[in-house]
């Protein structure tokens, strides 16, 4: 567009905005000289002496200009009418008193007594509350008028959690803006000094326990959480005395209390299951130990997977030299890297292979042409019923693909190579398990006969994976039911994604010993999470949404453990990392290891089994069929870990 097509536009915009000005400063000036005339009329009850009657419109001209120019000053005749707070109620006094300063001053220089005193305090007064309405009632009246409005229309009737910072300023924001579907009827709070107190209109009505009674009180449809820290256990609390009331639930994420550089009310999100973990958050890029990854060359294999996701993209925040790419999913991988483009990380220097961890000649190739120093396997067949259908395909993938990737990167001489274990390796009662911990203590072999240091990360269930049951439930939610569930008090260990990769990172570059074992936290019960989800989708669970028992499925435990019987003198070397000492692996590993691949490329399952069972003999198979029938045979720990802790784990300072 030329200037000149443009400059209509930019013309009438310029006169609009001189005339509000304008228009401002007339209203001050009009309320400077009605306020310094009704004090003078109230200091004389209404009728004012001949001498001050003859010199108060001379007055009354002087405090105008005064005045004016202090509001000028302070720049209040560019007044925002919809974002003014409490720093632009300040300005207005102080632009008012300064006006009333000068004016005053000027007097004290002529020595001229001018106005009684007291006309000057009641002018101040009456002119500092009408300039204020002046400004501040528009926005008043936009929320009272908005509100009005979102009552007709059918706003959800909102509850904030929180009455702190986060939750008057999300007040503010929802207060402002009309972009939004909330009608704000109260607060609730566990604060007893914020019991009963008024935030911006609005009541503290309760206590955070009080929800599910307020809610069913006032009709609550909404609930926004304005507590980015608030606990995982009383989110999970919350969704549990709120069941059958069909609430809706936003959050503030944790990030924001670190980055407040977003309005409070666009930072909200739908609450998640990662929220009912609410874990401390580990950010591996920023830490000590990622600046020693600058320059070197990483391979991951399994980098479709959701863990080798996470792990290639930590990585690549950390600035290696070249990150290899290793999967069979090409098309996953292509996806990846451009995410990591469109997310602005480096990803200039990631290659992609397409390549099978079970092809001995194709990964030798690759780690001769590459000669990585950090290799991460994460690699492998995960899902369990499957693998117990498939026992030779879990062998040849977990047992014997870990065999040639953890060979070929000794001998291409990498410094250091990274398992991902399972908790399900630990008194394995699956084919998947049993394979896991195979490849376990291969690992460890490996690291007492190589130059590369070998480590075995091991940890549970991590929200959202493709494998795990969260994508499952909201699937079956939004199908609007039922949400099947294998067994009414099955539990897991759970971290986020992002967390897990994280700590393995750590784990990795710390150099803590051939096995760590991250601190997973508490089981939590599968079937409490899917009524945590279904209340978080709005619905009802047992009544809208149904749940089903399908029973365990082949392979299945009730509930996993993180250590085995043998590794008692586990000690923490981080605050979410332990470093276990277990027993050497069999001497003649490597020897049963052939025979087991062997047995396992020959489809000779018994043969597999059988090997592999002397290898790792706590292997106890759970029973197969109808959930009737597994019910006597449940295959459970002896003792269940307490809640919060690691099984038989002594806890011991840092080394």
């Amino acid at each position: 567009m030329s200037p000149s097509a443009a400059s209509p536009r930019n013309s009438r915009s310029l006169w609009a905005s001189r005339l509000r000005v304008g228009a401002v400063l007339a209203t001050d000036a009009a309320i400077t000289a009605g306020a310094l005339w009704i004090a003078t009329l109230l200091r004389f009850d209404g009728i004012i002496p001949a001498p001050y009657a003859s010199t108060l419109p001379a007055f009354t001209l002087l405090l105008v200009c005064y005045r004016l120019l202090a509001l000028i000053g302070f720049r209040l005749h560019r007044w925002s009418f919809r974002f003014s707070g409490l720093n632009d109620a300040a300005r207005v006094f102080l632009a008012a008193l300064f006006g009333t300063g000068m004016f005053l001053a000027t007097f004290y220089l002529l020595r001229d007594p001018g106005p009684p005193r007291s006309v000057m305090v009641l002018e101040l007064l009456l002119s500092s509350l009408a300039m204020a309405m002046l400004r501040f009632s528009p926005r008043l009246a936009g929320s009272y008028v908005t509100d009005w409005r979102r009552t007709r229309e059918g706003a959800l009737r909102t509850v904030i959690v929180g009455a702190g910072a986060a939750g008057e300023m999300l007040l503010r924001d929802l207060q402002r803006s009309s972009n939004h579907p909330f009608q704000v009827i109260g607060f609730l709070d566990d604060d007893d000094a914020k019991q009963d107190v008024i935030l911006g209109g609005k009541t503290v009505m309760g206590r955070i326990g009080d929800l599910a009674k307020v809610a069913r009180r006032h009709q609550v449809e909404q609930v926004l959480i304005a507590i980015p820290r608030l606990s995982g256990e009383r989110i999970r609390e919350l969704l549990s005395m709120c069941a059958d009331l069909k609430l809706r639930f936003k959050i503030l994420p944790v990030s924001y209390v670190y980055l407040q550089d977003r309005a409070a009310a666009a930072a909200m999100e739908d609450l998640s299951p990662d929220d009912l973990l609410q874990r401390d958050v580990v950010n591996f890029a920023d830490s000590e130990l990622a600046s020693g990854l600058k320059g070197r060359v990483a391979l991951v294999t399994g980098a479709a997977g959701s863990i080798g996701r996470e792990i290639c993209a930590q990585l690549l925040r950390a600035q290696p030299s070249t990150l290899v790419m290793v999967d069979m999913n090409e098309n996953e991988m292509y996806l990846l890297k451009r995410r990591f483009e469109q997310e602005c990380l480096d990803a200039e220097n990631v290659i992609l292979e397409v390549a099978d961890i079970r092809d001995e000649r194709r990964m030798r190739d690759l780690f001769e042409r590459y000669r990585p120093n950090d290799v991460f396997h994460a690699a492998a067949h995960k899902h369990v019923p499957l693998m117990e259908a498939a026992p030779c395909e879990a062998f040849k993938n977990n047992v014997m693909g870990t065999r040639i990737v953890a060979e070929a990167a000794s001998d291409s001489g990498a410094d250091r190579f990274v398992f991902i274990s399972t908790d399900k390796a630990v008194r394995p009662t699956s084919v998947m398990g049993l394979s896991k911990r195979v490849a376990e203590e291969f690992v460890r072999s490996m690291n007492q006969r190589s130059q590369t240091a070998f480590c075995a990360v091991r940890f549970g269930n991590v929200l959202g994976s493709a494998g795990s049951v969260v994508p499952i439930f909201r699937s079956q939610i939004q199908a609007g039911g039922p949400v099947s569930v294998t067994h009414p008090e099955v539990k897991r260990y759970f971290m986020t994604i992002s967390e897990a990769v994280a700590l393995v990172l750590q784990s990795a570059y710390g150099d803590y010993g051939p096995l760590c074992v991250l601190d997973m936290g508490q089981q939590i019960k599968i079937v409490d999470l899917a009524r945590q989800m279904i209340t978080m989708s709005g619905r009802t669970p047992d009544t809208e949404i149904p749940i089903v028992f399908t029973g365990l499925r082949p392979g299945e435990k009730l509930y996993e453990e993180l250590l085995t019987e043998e590794e008692e003198s586990t000690r923490r070397v981080s605050d979410k990392i332990f470093a276990a000492e277990s027993r050497p692996p069999a001497d003649d590993l490597h020897e049963r290891l052939g025979e087991l691949i062997a047995a396992a490329n020959a489809e000779d399952v018994d043969g597999a089994l059988e090997v592999a069972s002397w290898l790792v003999p706590s292997y106890a198979p759970t029973p197969t069929g109808k959930p009737e029938d597994q019910a006597a045979g449940d295959q459970t720990p002896a003792a269940e870990p307490e809640a919060g802790h690691l099984p038989r784990l002594p806890r011991v300072a840092p080394s």
